[in-house]
């Protein structure tokens, strides 16, 4: 196995690992504490998780099966929903107030 697939198998093994830890957040409703410490809820830890393990899942995904003009919408795909977690999910440490 050269570098180049053995690259694209680690990064699809731990793509689907943060997408199973992060659906795994949102079925059962509960989350390491290490974990929920740098976000407000577990919704958005799960979220945050999953989106990240599907996007890279998808530049994977985009890289092996994939040439030209596919490859190039699918790492757009990819990009825009790191994106949208960054932005919506993003983990933040709660204020001392926030503590429970």
């Amino acid at each position: 196995m050269d570098l180049g697939t053995a690259t694209l198998v680690g990064g699809g093994a731990i793509g689907l690992a943060l997408a199973l830890f992060g659906a795994r957040m949102l079925v059962t409703g509960r989350a390491p504490a290490g974990t929920l410490r740098n976000f407000p809820d577990v919704r958005a830890a799960g979220l945050y998780h999953l989106l990240f393990g599907l996007a890279l899942l998808l530049l994977v995904l985009g890289q092996a099966l994939f040439t030209g003009a596919a490859n190039l919408t699918i790492s757009v795909l990819a990009v825009g929903l790191v994106g949208f977690a960054l932005v919506r999910y993003r983990p933040r440490r709660r204020s001392a107030n926030d503590r429970r």
